[in-house]
């Protein structure tokens, strides 16, 4: 009895699956992501062992080698209602886009007097006016840190209290302190900052250094 032969054909694969997938994780990830924000000063802090993380919530403190002060607070609502609040002390008059822009932004180191100027300015004209920039005042006389770590908290309260939360879900949403400075900073200056804190009866604060080991890592330690 003769042999049947089978026809023979070549393997196929659908990659269509795979193409929709492959799809699916960019868009997952194009969404979810956030772009980390241009630095005005860029900082060594020191070195330590600790590998504790930021909290998602924080009012983040920065003092670079020349003593100069920047500040940064996350959350957009947040930092809106926070400038509205300083805004108004100080009375200087804004815009609503200057309120958006602002509210979108990150680290600064202007006086408040210097702001809309600097919310007005393009990108590229920021980052030189930040090479420049005076940094926030921290003088007893002309103390505007102490109004923008009064005012975060403020407007970090209202927005937590306009949520609804409460309890565990309250305090782990609480806005947490934290202060960056470069290894080589003046420690009077450091001393400064933590002062204010102090004057505004916050105790507790994280203090951010290298990772040793971890060139790049910047985690707080306490």
């Amino acid at each position: 009895m003769p042999k049947i032969k089978m026809p023979r054909s070549s393997p196929s694969l659908d990659m269509t699956p795979m193409v929709d997938l492959a799809f699916l994780l960019v868009t997952f990830f194009m969404l979810t992501s956030k772009f980390r924000a241009n630095e005005p000063v860029v900082v060594d802090p020191p070195s330590s062992t600790s590998s504790i993380l930021l909290p998602e919530n924080v009012m983040l403190i920065t003092v670079d080698t020349a003593g100069r002060v920047f500040f940064d607070l996350t959350g957009k609502d947040v930092r809106r209602k926070m400038l509205e609040a300083v805004a108004a002390k100080y009375k200087v008059g804004l815009t609503e886009q200057q309120y958006q822009r602002f509210s979108v932004m990150g680290t600064f180191g202007m006086p408040v007097a210097q702001l809309p100027n600097y919310i007005d300015a393009a990108e590229k004209v920021r980052a030189q006016m930040d090479v420049h920039a005076p940094g926030i005042p921290i003088d007893s006389l002309h103390n505007e840190l102490s109004d923008w770590i009064l005012e975060g908290y403020g407007a970090s309260e209202r927005d937590l209290a306009g949520k609804g939360l409460e309890g565990k879900a309250l305090k782990e949403k609480r806005i947490r302190y934290a202060i960056k400075a470069d290894g080589m900073t003046n420690y009077t200056k450091v001393k400064k900052v933590i002062d204010i804190f102090r004057e505004r009866e916050i105790f507790q604060f994280n203090l951010i250094t290298n990772l040793k080991g971890g060139p790049g890592d910047t985690p707080p330690a306490k």
